[in-house]
């Protein structure tokens, strides 16, 4: 059922994939005076400013201060917070907006001469104690809704894990190579329209030629960056939930979305299940 998987996903991977390229521009171009000015909702950088900013609206501060509490309850929250906090050579900017309420998104991405990522911006929806996201590309936020399982999670609970999915795709993009980011985010809106112009034919030569320069199809690599954000959301999940058996139930669930959906992608969160010593494993 390939066709009908790409048929049902690629309006979410137009969405999310297509403007990464925009999200990179600093600077726009005075058509009169021919040079390049900053924009006023743009902010220039100091050569000092490195660490975690925080840039929070006054109305969503008490909000934003019990997500990021819950964050950094654990061990785990801590040292990934502590290790951007601390990091002389990145900037972090992490807001809060009243667009896609209770999502989030990791962007602006910079790196410098030498290929190293220097910057990125995280923000966070306004609400995102609310709101389960699909358990299709999301299988551990999907498994915190009630009834999936015998663990009633708070919201504070979800925010965080929202904030650790977030923190997964910086975790990811510090490995990822800036030469092919970029390759990735110039081919990935013409395979998009050279898919709706063919009649949603992914064997067509072209596409495959430009899957293969991209490693993989548009699809491929959204849910490949979406999968480790998961990974890195059940890792928080398994330091933040210290009961055995309302682990185990939360895993389950999250081994039922994954074989179900994610099969291709299972390893990486076995791992996560396996690494703790206990009768809650993977299998």
């Amino acid at each position: 059922m390939p066709v009908s998987r790409v048929i049902f996903y690629l309006p979410v991977v137009l969405l999310c994939l297509a403007p990464v390229a925009q999200a990179r521009r600093v600077s726009t171009l005075d058509p009169v005076k021919k040079t390049y000015e900053v924009s006023r909702k743009e902010r220039i950088l100091t050569a000092t400013e490195k660490g975690i900013r925080e840039v929070i609206a006054e109305k969503y501060k008490k909000r934003y201060e019990d997500w990021k509490t819950e964050f950094l309850s654990t061990d785990f929250g801590r040292a990934q917070w502590d290790a951007y906090e601390h990091n002389s050579q990145f900037l972090l900017t992490i807001t809060v907006s009243g667009d896609n309420s209770r999502g989030g998104g990791t962007s602006k991405y910079k790196w410098d001469e030498a290929g190293h990522l220097i910057e990125a911006t995280v923000t966070l929806g306004s609400n995102i104690s609310k709101g389960y996201p699909n358990p299709v590309y999301y299988p551990v936020m999907s498994s915190l809704a009630p009834g999936n399982s015998s663990y009633l999670f708070s919201g504070s609970i979800l925010a965080a894990a929202k904030i650790a999915h977030e923190f997964g795709h910086l975790n990811r993009m510090q490995q990822t190579n800036a030469a092919v980011y970029r390759m990735q985010s110039q081919l990935i809106p013409l395979y998009n329209s050279i898919l709706l112009s063919n009649g949603l034919n992914t064997r067509d030569p072209r596409l495959v030629s430009l899957a293969k320069q991209m490693g993989g199809t548009p699809v491929e690599i959204w849910e490949d960056r979406e999968y480790w954000g998961e990974v890195n959301a059940m890792l928080f999940l398994r330091d933040r939930i210290g009961k055995e058996r309302s682990q185990c139930s939360l895993f389950n669930k999250i081994r039922e979305f994954v074989k179900l959906y994610a099969s291709t992608y299972e390893e990486r969160f076995a791992e996560v299940a396996d690494a703790r010593a206990g009768s809650c494993n993977w299998q």
